[in-house]
């Protein structure tokens, strides 16, 4: 690849970099003006993220301008540990989340989920109580369960639906305990529960309790956890292979670059 084929590529990707990494910090900014704890736990990370790609877009870009050898040096540098931190990354999530799938229950559209079928990194961060304390404000926050009698009129509607892992396992008893259904949001807790499962007890009608103290609410979690992690290392994967190219373009950016300081 030529001199100025190359560094034209390097310079355009940077440019359209840059822009994406200043979208990310704004969207980052956005969220800290949110007074959700859930939200604002992500700010940092999305804020360090964006100055991160800024920062290599900047390298990157100035060292295809002025066709300087050492900041394509650095730029390649940087981009070779992104590669390695997105490869070591990838590889984790799919190992944590190779474990844990729903249980068909007989007449039920969904799958319930039982926490013990999930990897040790689940349980040891879902059963941190510091952890699951902030999750379970998110949780009792965001709505879920208390939706669920808008969504499902009847009761009829509500053993039709085919719940999400979350709703499954946090807005409702399991179905061993055997508690009949009033509706989407009530269950007949008079019953004595068929089941010696400790989620039987725990359960609540209260709409800050319902089963967010359950095992079951935390299968469902760390079932939901599951999908988008792999969504994110399949993601990853393309980003790999994208990047890599990338990197092979400044490598032939930066011995370019090499090539024409020797020959002056």
């Amino acid at each position: 690849m030529g001199i100025g084929t190359s560094n034209f590529v390097i310079r355009w990707i940077n440019f359209l970099t840059m822009l994406l990494a200043i979208a990310v910090i704004v969207f980052g900014v956005w969220m800290s003006t949110h007074h959700d704890g859930c939200r604002k736990s992500l700010t940092l990370p999305v804020l360090g993220l964006g100055a991160f790609i800024f920062l290599i877009s900047i390298v990157g870009f100035l060292g295809a301008l002025k066709n300087s050898s050492i900041l394509l040096w650095l730029y390649l540098i940087l981009l070779c540990f992104i590669l390695v931190g997105i490869l070591v990354f990838t590889v984790l999530a799919f190992i944590v989340t190779n474990n844990g799938s729903g249980h068909s229950v007989a007449g039920l559209r969904y799958k319930e989920y039982h926490l013990q079928d999930y990897s040790s990194w689940f349980l040891k961060q879902l059963n941190n109580s510091h952890n699951w304390e902030q999750l379970r404000n998110c949780l009792v926050k965001s709505d879920d369960c208390n939706n669920l009698s808008k969504k499902y009129k009847t009761l009829k509607e509500y053993k039709l639906a085919k719940l999400t892992p979350i709703e499954a396992g946090c807005c409702r008893p399991p179905s061993q305990c055997g508690y009949p259904a009033g509706n989407a949001s009530y269950y007949d807790l008079s019953f004595h529960p068929v089941s010696p499962n400790n989620d039987c007890r725990r359960y609540k009608n209260s709409w800050a309790t319902r089963c967010y103290d359950c095992d079951s609410c935390k299968a469902g979690v760390a079932q939901y956890m599951k999908t988008e992690w792999r969504v994110v290392a399949i993601f990853n994967v393309v980003l790999f292979v994208v990047l890599s190219m990338i990197y092979f373009v400044g490598c032939c950016a930066r011995r370019n670059a090499a090539r024409s300081h020797s020959k002056a």
